[in-house]
């Protein structure tokens, strides 16, 4: 379970792991893709190589 601020609703929730839809290890670092309580699709990069202000686009 993590904290994210949604850009879609702009709340704080709490995402839980049944809200994980994707995970993939990057350069930038992990980057964890899930869907917000309001059933936005949000995105968190985490891990050691992870930058507050990093942005990473998977390729579908």
């Amino acid at each position: 379970m993590f904290d994210h601020h949604c850009t879609a609703c702009a709340k704080r929730q709490l995402i839980f792991p049944s809200q994980v839809t994707g995970m993939a290890n990057t350069d930038h670092g992990i980057v964890v893709r899930f869907t917000c309580w309001c059933g936005a699709e949000q995105t968190l990069v985490t891990g050691r190589k992870a930058t507050s202000a990093s942005k990473v686009t998977l390729a579908a």
